[in-house]
């Protein structure tokens, strides 16, 4: 029996890491091995041959066809998985399947055009055809030393990206699916500039909640553009690798957390669920939700999950004058329910306006980075001339002057 006619044989008994079907790539792959498997007509292997290499090098933006099945083989979601995150032992015909499985797809992985055509060299009668690169791998135990630390690595899309936005879907089982953020706010810890006190807080808290303590909700509240967005994906980019993932969500999809929740509750990975810039009108269909899930449901808290939300306002319920003296009996219960909410987050952060000397200090620091040639009284001058036109000081106007006078910089030196 040819090479070819083996493996395409092989690849039809997949059970666990059937998945591996749906992937773009992978299906190009069998197509081509199929047609050197029968190979009636060579002409069909050539061209099933280059279609392969196209999905290879335009779809999986690669030559390593080890490399790339690697990457999608890992991150699978099945079975084993499910035991192992669940802290169980993996059922033994699962795992004898797994390990079979694993197996095929290593010789799968490790196949050179040259192995598939073998038996035809004589009848292809192209001058050439194009080649991937391949090595010998062993996925078996690349696999099960992966999953080992599956709190770590995740699994499915949890494995390759790190964060995610939800969005409202009807046809979705749940009404919503989590899309995956490819392009990330790149924000580290070491960019941001001021407000130690405050990130301590956010880290400390998110430090407990990946060692398996009792991680409160926090309310990131105060002035715009003074960095509380900012510090949520810097500590959720800071620890990634530690199996932290950050979701974030409207006020508009708060009324699916419980059913977010419920999704999350068997994932062996850690979350924050990220709700920017959060207020509410009086009489807010959403307010009850999310009151709901920070105190009082009957849903148990999560041991996985924790609420970070970024508010300008402390009170995060918006209240006029005439409501707060309005002609109900019991006014003081009405008003003791707009700001029960923000009270019911376990922690509650200021980030107010700088003072005129850290906002220089953050000033001077950003401008070191960047390693702007502005002398250091000019630059302060510059500084506040800008907070001026900006209506005030705050880390987001000292990052945005730096920035400027960077590209003004660069632009001279093209010159």
């Amino acid at each position: 029996m040819s090479y070819a006619k083996d493996l395409a044989r092989k690849l039809n008994t997949l059970s666990v890491f059937s998945k591996i079907r749906l992937d773009k790539v992978y299906q190009e792959f069998v197509c081509c091995v199929d047609e050197y498997a029968d190979a009636d007509n060579p002409k069909n292997c050539e061209e099933y041959h280059a279609d392969f290499c196209n999905a290879l090098y335009n779809l999986a933006k690669t030559d390593n066809w080890t490399e790339y099945l690697k990457t999608k083989i890992l991150p699978l979601e099945n079975p084993c998985v499910y035991f192992v995150s669940k802290g169980l032992k993996i059922p033994a015909y699962i795992e004898e399947s797994a390990r079979n499985d694993l197996r095929i797809l290593s010789e799968v992985a490790s196949t050179t055009p040259e192995m598939l055509q073998s038996e035809l060299l004589e009848e292809l009668e192209v001058d050439y055809l194009p080649k991937w690169h391949s090595e010998s791998i062993d996925l078996e135990t690349a696999y099960f030393e992966w999953i080992a630390n599956v709190h770590k690595h995740g699994y499915g899309d949890y494995a390759i990206y790190k964060m995610f936005h939800m969005q409202l879907k009807n046809n979705a089982e749940n009404g919503f699916v989590l899309k995956p953020v490819k392009y990330p706010d790149s924000v580290q810890l070491q960019d941001l500039i001021g407000y130690e006190s405050q990130r301590n807080q956010v880290i400390e808290n998110t430090k407990a909640l990946l060692n398996g303590l009792k991680a409160s909700n926090i309310l990131l509240y105060g002035d715009a553009g003074t960095g509380k967005s900012a510090t949520v994906k810097a500590v959720a980019n800071a620890f990634a690798d530690e199996g932290l993932r950050l979701i974030e969500l409207s006020k508009n999809e708060l009324h699916l957390l419980p059913k977010l929740l419920e999704e999350l509750s068997e994932n062996p990975l850690k979350f924050i669920l990220f709700i920017d810039d959060l207020s509410f009108q009086e009489n807010d269909d959403d307010f009850s939700a999310l009151k709901a899930v920070l105190e009082g449901s009957i849903s148990a808290r999560l041991h996985n999950t924790v609420i970070y939300a970024t508010s300008n306002r402390r009170h995060i319920v918006r209240e006029t004058f005439s409501q707060r003296d309005g002609d109900e009996i019991h006014r003081n219960d009405t008003i003791q329910e707009t700001i029960s909410l923000s009270e019911r987050f376990g922690i509650q952060i200021l980030y107010d306006k700088p003072n005129k000397n850290l906002y220089l200090e953050i000033v001077k620091q950003l401008a070191e980075k960047y390693q702007l040639e502005l002398d250091s009284d000019k630059l302060m001058l510059e500084a506040e001339r800008f907070a001026l036109r900006k209506s005030g000081r705050s880390a987001r106007s000292a990052r945005q002057l730096v920035e400027q006078l960077y590209a003004k910089q660069k632009g001279e030196i093209l010159c």
